[in-house]
């Protein structure tokens, strides 16, 4: 879901924080982490940029569109589908490289590299890991690869070195402004690295924190896709699960008629009633039902059979990503309030607890997955309207008053809770999924036929 690049010059140390980035960010709830770095050394583009580089014959126009050439088909063919995914993707180096080696020392000027590289994957977050250059060469110098003589390259000078660094800090600073589309990248650092690992590790667990914290939409994928398809593989393992011959390969309760005969505005004022405020407030979990968390780890449990708080964690994915701590928290609380109940683990000598959703809170939990594009709208309607039954809320959030149309963020999620729907099913047998907002409306607040 995420690119996550690594700049600096040569010798900064970007090969270890990209090694450390890549440690850290496997305990996150990211189902794969991906490694790579440009110019590809085992692709035919790649190898052209770093023989272009390698004595340094070329000029920087040429330079640029060897790079160029071999980041995009990296872009389409290898990172973005597994961002897609919801995966994360660590770099070491992107645009931001070309645009220091060949914008700034090149001279060929921003604008020109940006414009051939336009159809290249936006860095999500770049890290900016800086060290002295004279530090630097001696790394460079002192590099298994330049002491077998299999890796040298016409920059590798103190002087172009200190030149790189300046544009580094210029371009990365915000001092010299970049041109779009790489403006919109998340910019972190500098992360001085010239001391230990441990300092080194340190800073970037940190610049990884303030990151996710912030929960950035990607800036190459859409949200709610990656998060369909996550859930795709969750729904497949409700429908795949082993049953005595005979059984039909679809479980009702589970697939087709979880609302259980309710509305989903009866839901959310029985998950209201249900919530011990107070309780929630002392265990330090979300005083409300509606919270991102709740949402998060009640929603995945309604598509889990059984599963173990690591596994939960991994899947919620990026989009509904909560901490683990805060994950181990939450599950212990809903055990103790009877949303979950504890399962018998089968899997010899294993330490884990065991959790599943109670089936009287199936419900619920499947229609905080099915709104979750509607759930910031749908909290704020009622700090609003504390006392209003939750039959208007939707109604309200279409049809706002004073406004003669709905807002296209708001149109955006209905669109994207409609597709939803169509992966989870209405929740009402052989009902079909609302087709438009005024449907959406009416399933919302009305009962189903008895």
């Amino acid at each position: 879901m995420y690119l996550i690049t690594v700049e600096g010059g040569d010798g900064s140390g970007k090969g270890e924080a990209v090694r450390i980035l890549a440690s850290l960010a496997n305990k996150l709830p990211f189902k794969n982490v991906h490694v790579t770095h440009e110019p590809r050394r085992h692709s035919e583009l790649g190898k052209l940029a770093l023989k272009s580089v390698s004595v340094g014959n070329n000029t920087p126009l040429e330079e640029a569109g060897l790079f160029a050439a071999d980041r995009v088909d990296h872009s389409h063919t290898w990172i973005r589908p597994r961002l897609q995914k919801g995966d994360l993707v660590i770099s070491d180096r992107n645009i931001h490289s070309s645009l220091v080696y060949q914008g700034v020392v090149g001279d060929l000027g921003l604008d020109q590299v940006a414009k051939m590289n336009a159809a290249a994957m936006i860095p999500d977050l770049v890290i900016w890991v800086d060290c002295d250059p004279k530090k630097a060469m001696k790394r460079i110098s002192s590099g298994t690869l330049r002491m077998a003589g299999e890796k040298h390259e016409y920059f590798e000078t103190t002087e172009i070195q200190t030149t790189i660094r300046s544009g580094f800090e210029g371009i990365l600073s915000g001092k010299i402004k970049t041109p779009p589309p790489f403006n919109k990248s998340i910019v972190m650092g500098p992360v001085l690295n010239e001391g230990g690992l441990d300092e080194l590790e340190k800073q970037l667990s940190q610049v990884l924190g303030n990151f996710f914290n912030k929960r950035p939409d990607p800036l190459n994928v859409d949200r709610d896709d990656v998060d369909r398809y996550l859930l795709t593989s969750l729904t497949m393992g409700v429908q795949t699960q082993t049953r005595l011959p005979g059984a039909p390969s679809k479980h009702l309760s589970l697939l087709e008629d979880w609302l259980d005969g309710r509305s989903p505005a009866e839901w959310m004022t029985i998950a209201e009633k249900e919530w011990n405020e107070e309780k929630a407030k002392l265990s330090d979990v979300p005083a409300r039902p509606i919270a991102h968390s709740s949402w998060a780890i009640l929603g995945t449990l309604s598509l889990t059979d059984t599963t173990d708080v690591p596994t939960l964690h991994k899947q919620l994915g990026p989009v509904r990503a909560v901490t683990k701590r805060h994950t181990q928290r939450l599950v212990k609380w809903l055990e103790q309030e009877r949303w979950i109940h504890r399962q018998q683990s089968h899997i010899p000598f294993a330490e884990a607890q065991m959790f599943k959703l109670r089936k009287s809170r199936l419900g619920y939990g499947r229609l905080c997955l099915a709104m979750w594009p509607l759930r910031t709208a749908l909290a704020r309607w009622r700090r609003l309207n504390p006392n209003l039954d939750w039959k208007s809320a939707l109604e309200d959030i279409l049809n706002p008053q004073g406004q003669s149309k709905i807002p296209s963020q708001t149109r955006i999620a209905v669109k994207n809770t409609i597709n939803r729907l169509s992966l989870i099913s209405s929740g009402h047998a052989e009902c079909p999924v609302p087709k438009n907002e005024q449907e959406l409306v009416i399933w919302w607040s009305t009962d189903p036929p008895k």
